[in-house]
This record gives C-alpha cells, sequence and structure tokens, in this order.
C-alpha cells in the first residue's frame, strides 16, 4: 500500500467536505486572479474619464472581494473538517492495528514512538490534508494565472515574467531541498525526547530514590537542546525564503517600471498596467512562497505518513484460527519439546520444555532470576509462540485456536499491577464486562482486596486515578488477581503476583485460591519457594531448562537447585531479607 493510498482509504469517506473544499478554493482563486483586470479597467478608464464605467468596475472588485473571503471562509470550514475527519479515522485504525499487535511487536517499537506517532505524526498528516485542499490544489490555478495574465497585460515584458518565476523557483527549491534534511531528522530527535521523558515520568520515584535528578535532566536537557538547534536550523532557512523572494521581485519590479517610464511617450496608456502588473508580480512571489511553505507540510507530512505506514504494514506475529471454534478450552496443559528465542536474541531463554498438566492442578514455577519463568508463562498465554515445539491446551495446539476461545480459557495477572484510570469496578470488569457486583464481591474476596473495597464509602465505584497513584503496591496487586480471577477462566497465571503482599495477607490469597477455585488450573509462578511449597507441582527452572519437578517434599529430596534455593532463602529469612 502506498503512503497516499493509506488517505485515500479515509477521504473517500468524506465527498461533501471534498466537493465543498474544492468549490470554495476555485471561486477564491478565480477572484484572486480576475480583480488585477478589473484594476487595470478602472486606471484605463480613469484616463478616458468614464466615471460610470469607473463606478461599476468598482462595485465588480467589491463584489469580487466579498466573493474571495466567503469562498476563503468556506474553504477553510471544509478543509478543516475533512482533516480532521481523516486523522482522526485513521489514528483510531492505528491505535486498533497497535491493538492487535503482540509482544515481539510491541518489542520493535518504543512506547514513546508510538505515542508520538499517534499524536504528533497524526498532526502533521492533518496539516498535509490542510495544505492539500487549501493551498495545493489552489496555488497552482493562482500561479499559471498570474503568470498568464502578466505577460497578457505587458505582453513586450514577457521575459521579465518568465525570468521572475524561473528565479523564484530554483531559489525556493534550494532552500525547500535543505530544509527537508532537517525535517527527516525531527521526528527522530522527538521520538528521543518523548521517550526520555515518559521513562522518567514512570520512573520518577527510581529517580527521586536514588538522587539521579540532576542526571536525568542532563540527559533530557541534551535531546531537548538538539531538537531546538534542528528547530533553530530550519527557522534560519525559512526566516531567508521571504527577503529572498522580496528581492527578486523588486528587482523585477524596478526593472519593468523604468522601462514603461522611458518608453512612456510610445505608450502612453502603459501607465494604466503598471498597478495590475506590479499585483501578478507580488502574487508569483506570494504564491511560489506559500507554495514551497505547503511543500514543507507536504514533506513533513509525508514522513509521518511514512512512520504511521511502518505500523499499519505490520503484521502481527501471532496469527490466530479464527475459523476455529470459539468454545472455552479445559484446563489441561501440555508442552512438548518446546523452545523460546526471543526476536533479536541469539541466546534462547527456554530450551527443550516438557510437561503434562491436568486440568485443576496448582502448579508452582521457581528457579533463579532470568531462568526464564515469566516467559514460560507468556506461551501459556501466546503472547509470544515458541521457537520449536508444541504447545497444548484442552488438547488444542495453540496456533490452530480462535483467540476469543484463548483469552476466554486463559487470565494472566502480570507481574506488574497495572490498574487504569477509572473505578475500581470498570478495571475489575476488564476481566468480565458483565460481572455482577455479587461476582465482584467474590473475586476481590478470593484476593484479599474486598477488605479495603469494602470500607470506601462508595465502594467498587471509589475512582482509581492516573497510574493507579491513590492506591499501595499491595493494594493494586490484590486487584489486579481479582481482575483475573473474575473471569473465571479455566487457567489462572500468577506471575509473581504476589510480591507486594505481606505474609499473612499473602497466605489467604494462597488458601482462597486452593480452596475456591478447586477446578482451576493455576500456574503460580514466585521467587520465594514458601509461595508455592502447597502447589500440587513445582516447576524448576534454571537457565531456561526444567530441571526439575514434584511435591515441595520431593524436590527437596531429589533437587540440589532446588534445595540451594530453599537453604538461600531460609537463610534469608533468618535475617530478615525476606
Amino acid at each position: 500500500m502506498s503512503l497516499f493510498q493509506i488517505l485515500f482509504r479515509h477521504l473517500r469517506q468524506y465527498p461533501k467536505d471534498i466537493c465543498g473544499a474544492l468549490i470554495a478554493m476555485l471561486l477564491s482563486a478565480l477572484a484572486v486572479l480576475y480583480q488585477p483586470r478589473l484594476l487595470e479597467s478602472i486606471q484605463k478608464d480613469l484616463l478616458k474619464g468614464d466615471t460610470s464605467k469607473v463606478i461599476s468596475d468598482s462595485i465588480w472588485i467589491i463584489g469580487l472581494g466579498l466573493i474571495a473571503i466567503v469562498a476563503g471562509v468556506l474553504n477553510v470550514y471544509f478543509a478543516a473538517k475533512l482533516a480532521q475527519g481523516v486523522t482522526s479515522d485513521l489514528r483510531e485504525e492505528v491505535y486498533e492495528k497497535i491493538q492487535s499487535f503482540s509482544y515481539a511487536n510491541i518489542d520493535t517499537f518504543s512506547t514513546g514512538s508510538l505515542t508520538t506517532r499517534l499524536i504528533s505524526d497524526m498532526n502533521q498528516i492533518m496539516n498535509l490534508i490542510m495544505s492539500i485542499f487549501m493551498q495545493l490544489l489552489r496555488l497552482p490555478i493562482i500561479l499559471v494565472g498570474s503568470f498568464v495574465l502578466a505577460i497578457i497585460t505587458i505582453p513586450r515584458f514577457w521575459w521579465i515574467t518568465l525570468l521572475v518565476l524561473v528565479v523564484l523557483t530554483i531559489v525556493g527549491l534550494f532552500i525547500l531541498k535543505l530544509v527537508n534534511r532537517q525535517f527527516e531528522q525531527y521526528q527522530v530527535r522527538l521520538d528521543k525526547v518523548a521517550n526520555l521523558a515518559q521513562e522518567n515520568l514512570l520512573g520518577i520515584r527510581v529517580v527521586k530514590s536514588f538522587n539521579q535528578e540532576d542526571r536525568q535532566v542532563n540527559k533530557f536537557s541534551l535531546a531537548s537542546d538538539a531538537l531546538n538547534r534542528l528547530n533553530l536550523n530550519i527557522g534560519y532557512l525559512m526566516s531567508a525564503v521571504i527577503p529572498a523572494f522580496s528581492i527578486i521581485a523588486y528587482i523585477a519590479i524596478c526593472a519593468v517600471t523604468t522601462m514603461i517610464g522611458l518608453q512612456i511617450k510610445l505608450h502612453p496608456t502603459d501607465i494604466a498596467v503598471i498597478s495590475p502588473y506590479v499585483n501578478y508580480i507580488l502574487t508569483l512571489l506570494f504564491v511560489v512562497w506559500i507554495i514551497g511553505i505547503a511543500l514543507m507540510n507536504v514533506s513533513r507530512g509525508k514522513v509521518s505518513l511514512g512512520r504511521i505506514k511502518e505500523i499499519l504494514d505490520t503484521k502481527p506475529s501471532i496469527i490466530f484460527n479464527e475459523a476455529a471454534p470459539d468454545d472455552t478450552l479445559s484446563g489441561d496443559v501440555e508442552f512438548d519439546d518446546v523452545s523460546f528465542t526471543y526476536p533479536g536474541n541469539t541466546k534462547p531463554t527456554l530450551q527443550h520444555i516438557s510437561f503434562n498438566v491436568q486440568a485443576g492442578e496448582m502448579i508452582g514455577i521457581v528457579g533463579a532470576t532470568g531462568s526464564g519463568k515469566s516467559t514460560l508463562a507468556q506461551l501459556i498465554a501466546r503472547l509470544y509462540d515458541p521457537t520449536s515445539g508444541i504447545i497444548k491446551i484442552g488438547g488444542s495446539d495453540l496456533k490452530k485456536v480462535n483467540e476469543k476461545a484463548l483469552r476466554k480459557s486463559v487470565s494472566f495477572v502480570l507481574q506488574k499491577a497495572i490498574l487504569f484510570s477509572g473505578t475500581i469496578a470498570s478495571n475489575l470488569r476488564q476481566g468480565k464486562s458483565d460481572a455482577t457486583k455479587a461476582e465482584l464481591e467474590r473475586a476481590s474476596a478470593i484476593a484479599q482486596a474486598f477488605e479495603f473495597v469494602r470500607n470506601y464509602q462508595d465502594g467498587f465505584n471509589h475512582e482509581v486515578q492516573e497510574r493507579s497513584a491513590n492506591f499501595s503496591g499491595g493494594q493494586k496487586q490484590r486487584l489486579s488477581i481479582a481482575r483475573g480471577i473474575i473471569s473465571n477462566s479455566p487457567i489462572l497465571i500468577l506471575d509473581d503476583s504476589t510480591s507486594a503482599l505481606d505474609a499473612e495477607s499473602e497466605k489467604k490469597v494462597q488458601d482462597a485460591l486452593e480452596h475456591k477455585l478447586k477446578d482451576t488450573t493455576t500456574f503460580l509462578i514466585a521467587e520465594k519457594i514458601v509461595s508455592v511449597k502447597n502447589a500440587d507441582r513445582i516447576l524448576v527452572l534454571d537457565e531456561g531448562k526444567l530441571v526439575a519437578q514434584g511435591t515441595h517434599e520431593e524436590l527437596l529430596k531429589t533437587s540440589n537447585i532446588y534445595q540451594e534455593i530453599f537453604k538461600t532463602q531460609q537463610a534469608r529469612e533468618k535475617r530478615g531479607e525476606l
């Protein structure tokens, strides 16, 4: 798909606005072009002393002026409406496309870059559409019309008119070429500033905890100064346009008026054409200048459109079989010789993992940091596809399963608790959109969240502020667990989701999961063995390999790695570190 095909798909949804903008643009251009001709007629009538014709032409000039004003206003109205509509539709299309991305796709774009594309790049595309329907389609008509009418006005000086147009065009193209080079770097620099700002704001607590404010300010200042220098360079180049064009136009005007003055005895009526000729030359100057600006907007819009195209052309790395039934799958899970390597890496994160889980089992997953615990969980939810091997849920290969069926069958509580602005109820209902109040209470009770939710005067309607700043880490985790439980999926994955809870709250959550979700296949990923010791089976990972599995008691007897982790954690507990 070409860049402008992307726009055309959305432009054709607004035929009335396109027609309105084009008709108003054409009327405005014709009114602008014909006014100097009437001015020439008035001056000739004055020389003849024809007062009635002067009055008639003056009324026509006023009428044309009013038409130009009304047409200009209507052109701006329709162009702005069209640009806003197309940009809004395109932004929604891009946002929807991003939602279809897998984790692997998201990894190729930074969050700051995606935000910039949805906001800054969309604004550039909106300016592009405005430029096309307000300037690029109108200005060529005025340019050609002014050039032709200037020659008709004083035919013997046609070569001056042609020379002016050629020189203006050459100077304009030269400056445009220089500016375009700067614009190509602009969005990249803007991405960097956006990324730094986002990282700093999201990690502001870490920055303050380690007293890194000055370092972060310096990093941001360097990126911001680079963007500022680029903007200044663009400004310097732009500031040279009007003086350069003005010098060219006024030299031409001076030359023509001087030559007319020298030949006035031979051509006495030329006194009436000086004013319209000057008008057309200044119009040429203005038009070439505005075309240059419009082309710069087109250049910027083209760069932005290319960045949007990059998103739209990205194919989701995970394709679901939509022809498969969307029935909920059972809780059986099977890994058959599964290996996985993250895109761009050469070292496998998981190697030759094989195990079977029966529906209703509680499975603990432990291992050192970087052993692949979270990656294994993400493969169950098919957030990534394995590099090799087969993963089955309910006896079905995940690559042959319908997406709705998988999402109904697997509920994933992420390691980092994330709540969205809104209410507690709206967050929990992300797990089940039609959840009743009774279901909200049940899920939050299992997650030990109801004990603080019921203390709010507005209960589940209590506000969740931006980045859930009005909740503690433990409260966010409990609400995240409740959101995962409420869907009542056959498989529940808790990726170290109780790390912020105190020992008593964690014990209550585990007991509730064990007794109230007996039929749910539960995967508990944890750093602490105490969090999974009551699981039906524990999988031990080490450097991406499944090195042991069994109950807590069995592993203490048979697995050296498990024994080492357990003893280390016991020692840390005695020292008060855990």
